[in-house]
């Protein structure tokens, strides 16, 4: 523990989600006493192209999904298209007779 965590025991550690150190807070002034960078662990090769094949896959899914959603917004787009055509075709049936 260092001074500053002598002074106050109620002192309390935290793990920062942003920067991913760990940092000691007052609770009573609300202010950071210690800040430590925690080391990254340096990842081998492989680890690093099994990741970026895991975020291509992801992509590639995402992108089938969207195509997907164009073409049933297509198809419904058509289908409404039809129905309105054939709307008119019978008002403009309805008004000859």
């Amino acid at each position: 523990m260092g001074k500053e965590e002598k002074k106050n025991p109620k002192v309390f550690q935290t793990h920062c989600p942003i920067c991913n150190s760990l940092l000691w807070i007052d609770p009573v002034t609300q202010e950071v006493i210690k800040h430590e960078q925690v080391k990254k662990k340096k990842s081998s090769l492989d680890e690093l192209l099994l990741e970026e094949k895991e975020r291509k896959d992801k992509f590639d899914r995402k992108f089938e999904a969207t195509a997907e959603l164009e073409k049933e917004k297509l198809r419904k787009a058509e289908e409404k298209f039809k129905k309105a055509l054939h709307k008119i075709g019978d008002d403009e049936a309805d008004k000859k007779d």
